[in-house]
């Protein structure tokens, strides 16, 4: 830990001109013999050598050692259990600081500098940036972030989740973006890139696999716990927190990427190139985009497909919303294929409904025309139908007809009533008139 040179000072002169020793120095100004050691030592002066005290550890130091050298990471307290077994009467503290002296210290590891040719290599990894909420849910909010190797340029875009569906949307929007794509793509080891790994044995996750031939890239994950193969993306991510996140406010997703979208083009291109500083990461990639692998005639689909069951109401559950489907296809195993922005509920090859995707939660996404036919054949359903399309859009409306149904009013006339209002003057007017 760096001293004041104010203090360094002082230990000079009380060693040079006073002719201290290092003990005494040490207790008067209230800080370690060690860091008045050190301060001597980087002044050109040899360590003061002490004479050794006898100490409760000497006899054991023999075994300690040993041990030390066969375990180097084993702890001090299990170390200092079978000293104890072996007769030492010593503190555990006392013990825990004499092996923090005498534990070997790894060598430090040499990594050498990676450079990548133009059109080679990107990197590619998930950025946390914490959650955000949309109506009733809690979402979390991932940054998709892929850079390429020679150039630094920096793709980014932002999801609701890390899901395989938005992986692969990152993935064609760089592309897209670059108007190309690198020989190789470089991963840490995520659940979307590699399912599983033993040594050099790899198990690619299958759809990535379909992407990669696709587009015609090598996916190349890095090796375990060797994040500084894939440093430049690590560094972008903390680049994009620093200058692009931090303090910023935005109105929706939407907002956010448009703003993601200005920044990659504006600030971040216009950076100096870390490989080479006389140019900037905009003159870099127009050096680097005639090297890229070109973009094939049809793009890779990122649609998501999940089977779902309708029950007995005309609804299937998808992503913590339900989505209306025509009253005849209840009680089947039917399919969503759902985009960013759409949801799509098809039986084989016939189309059933096709609704706006919904990011909130417990949301009844409907189509007026499957309920109505429902309805119109189920007319004790009518009043129960009004009632939950009131408490959709004006949650008060339950507190309301609860006290009416306690006075022994007609319910179905006053929720008729309160629908026409709903038409007539809106959700928040209605609210207000609750209140």
């Amino acid at each position: 830990m760096a001293i004041p040179s104010e203090l360094e000072a002082k230990i000079l002169r009380y060693f040079h001109v006073e002719r201290w020793r290092v003990g005494t120095i040490a207790r008067q100004l209230g800080v370690h013999h060690a860091t008045v050691d050190r301060v001597l030592s980087q002044a050109g002066l040899p360590k003061v050598e002490r004479p050794h005290r006898a100490s409760l550890i000497d006899p054991y130091l023999p075994f300690v050692l040993k041990t030390l050298e066969q375990y180097p990471r084993l702890s001090a307290a299990r170390l200092y259990a079978m000293v104890r077994e072996r007769g030492y009467r010593g503190g555990a503290d006392h013990f825990r600081h004499l092996i923090a002296h005498y534990r070997p210290r790894p060598q430090p590891e040499a990594y050498l500098r990676l450079k990548t040719l133009p059109g080679e290599q990107a990197q590619v990894d998930w950025g946390h940036f914490g959650k955000i909420t949309i109506g009733n849910a809690e979402r979390t909010l991932m940054a998709f972030v892929m850079v390429l190797s020679c150039s630094r340029a920096i793709f980014l875009h932002f999801y609701l989740d890390a899901q395989m569906a938005n992986f692969l949307r990152g993935h064609i929007g760089a592309f897209e973006t670059w108007g190309g794509l690198p020989r190789v793509l470089l991963y840490d080891n995520l659940k979307s890139a590699v399912l599983e790994r033993r040594g050099e044995a790899i198990r690619f996750h299958p759809t990535l696999l379909e992407l990669a031939a696709h587009y015609r890239f090598e996916p190349r994950p890095v090796a375990p716990a060797r994040g500084n193969e894939k440093g430049r993306v690590e560094r972008a991510i903390r680049y994009v927190r620093e200058a692009f996140f931090a303090a910023r406010t935005w109105r929706d997703l939407d907002d956010l990427n448009a703003q993601a979208d200005a920044w990659c083009r504006g600030q971040a291109a216009d950076r100096p190139c870390p490989e080479d500083r006389s140019m900037t990461v905009r003159e870099a990639l127009a050096q680097e985009q005639p090297k890229l692998l070109a973009l094939p005639d049809n793009p890779f689909s990122t649609d998501e497909q999940v089977a779902v069951s309708a029950g007995k109401t005309p609804y299937v559950r998808f992503d913590r919303n339900d989505y209306s489907i025509p009253a005849t296809h209840v009680r089947r195993t039917l399919t969503v294929v759902a985009s960013p922005g759409e949801v799509r509920i098809v039986d084989g090859a016939t189309l059933l409904a096709t609704h706006p995707r919904s990011y909130d939660k417990g949301r009844q996404v409907e189509d007026p025309a499957h309920i109505a036919a429902l309805v119109a054949r189920k007319r004790e359903a009518r009043q129960h139908r009004g009632t939950d399309r009131l408490a959709q859009a004006a949650p008060n409306s339950r507190a309301l007809l609860t006290r009416a149904a306690e006075r022994g009013e007609n319910l179905g006339s006053i929720t008729a009533t309160l629908l026409r209002l709903l038409e007539r003057y809106g959700a928040a007017e209605l609210e207000a008139a609750y209140a």
